[in-house]
């Protein structure tokens, strides 16, 4: 099952994916949800983790 990109707001398939491309752009750890509603794209939300190094634990 898939949704297409329709027009939301004034904005076409390609906005709605440089967006999306925006939202993935330097992620390391973490997600991006894209929210359709009534097969239209409503929601891009981005959640980023930041992974610390625990003490005691040395990188290499």
């Amino acid at each position: 099952m898939s949704a297409s990109l329709r027009n939301i707001d004034g904005q076409d398939e390609a906005s709605l994916l440089r967006e999306i491309q925006n939202a993935l752009r330097d992620l390391r750890f973490g997600a991006v949800e894209i929210t359709v509603h009534n097969a239209q794209v409503v929601q891009i939300e981005r959640k980023e983790k930041f992974r610390l190094q625990q003490p005691g634990n040395k990188a290499g």
